[in-house]
């Protein structure tokens, strides 16, 4: 089925990303990169191949730096408009600021997350063949867990989606929701009727598809990810440029201007451009992010390395240890000292 009329894309890059910190000090979560390439370019890159040309990026913290990656969106052959968030309430309120620039049905994507899509185009279908309301993109998830941590739909005998449960304590099936939404903009009447949640004292962006769902509007799903994967804390990134390196020849996980000491052993890790590695070491299922000078005797191995630090991701432990400018290791420990390039 051809895809007919116009959509726009929109982007929620926004939040603070506390979780994330020592990154988020520096770097607006959007931007960490995945295989060397921010978050928010894959982003683009899936809504670009479902045809989309206008995509709506809301920006909040740290947002100029947001923008000044961005740009206009020419090099990435789409034209990008900015809205600004100032006050954290909630996503249905950060919807409804897109709501003065937005005139066609949209694509939302929630931009701290990863997604690996799988013929995204079937949520356009779904959604002209209803003409209208909303389509939900979903995964078929096999961990309970991940479903309490997102939000679960209950559908009726004909594929509609009668409920949607924030973070549901008891999952009434193994489908999740995972934070790809296509609207028309009929959204924006039910955020206006949308109240804030007792628990968080925000506008959940699930409620005002509950009001749109009691409306009558239609409202279906569709399995279209095969895997996700939100962007908390440290060991998340790790996890997910790991995942997306099993995929990829290993001469491109490998950035432009790197210069590796000859004796160096890497595998299962990605690195980033103009990165330094003067010694011998072998690096392993870790991540040294652009313009990284490491001045180290000690291996790496499930490690994040900046130019301001470094972040321990061993799952061993239950917790991640930051050191920020680090001293030269201590024998037998797997520290660096980084030294700013």
């Amino acid at each position: 089925m051809a895809i007919k009329g116009e959509y726009w894309g929109a982007i929620l890059a926004a939040g603070r990303g506390s979780r994330m910190q020592p990154f988020s000090e520096r770097y607006p979560k959007p931007l960490l990169p995945v295989c060397n390439k921010p978050l928010i370019s894959h982003h683009i890159d899936i809504m670009c191949s479902a045809g989309i040309r206008n995509i709506v990026v809301l920006i909040g913290h740290k947002g100029y730096e947001i923008a000044k990656y961005l740009g206009d969106g020419s090099k990435f052959g789409v034209s990008i408009h900015y809205v600004e968030q100032t006050r954290m309430l909630g996503i249905a309120h950060a919807v409804g600021l897109l709501e003065p620039v937005l005139s066609h049905p949209f694509l939302l994507f929630l931009g701290d997350i990863f997604f690996v899509p799988n013929k995204i185009s079937l949520m356009f279908e779904v959604f002209e063949n209803q003409e209208g309301g909303a389509v939900l993109a979903t995964k078929q998830e096999t961990d309970i867990d991940a479903i309490r941590r997102n939000f679960a739909i209950s559908l009726t005998a004909n594929g509609l989606v009668n409920r949607v449960i924030e973070k549901p304590r008891h999952a009434p099936n193994r489908l999740k929701g995972v934070g790809i939404y296509l609207f028309d903009l009929t959204i924006f009447d039910a955020i206006r009727r949308t109240p804030r949640t007792a628990l968080r004292d925000e506008y959940e962006l699930t409620d005002a598809i509950q009001v749109m769902i009691d409306d009558g509007n239609p409202v279906r799903t569709a399995d279209v990810v095969v895997n996700d994967l939100n962007l908390t804390g440290p060991a998340d990134l790790l996890r997910c440029n790991l995942a997306m390196a099993e995929s990829l020849p290993s001469e491109a996980l490998i950035g432009p201007g790197s210069r590796l000491h000859p004796g160096a052993r890497v595998s299962d890790s990605v690195i980033g451009s103009n990165v330094t590695v003067q010694n011998p070491i072998t690096i392993t299922r870790s991540i040294i992010f652009d313009g990284t000078r490491v001045d180290s005797h000690a291996s790496l191995d499930r490690f994040i390395v900046t130019p301001y630090g470094v972040v321990d991701c061993r799952p061993l432990l239950d917790w991640t240890r930051i050191t920020e400018n680090p001293v030269a290791p201590a024998p037998g420990r797997h520290l660096m000292n980084l030294l700013n390039p």
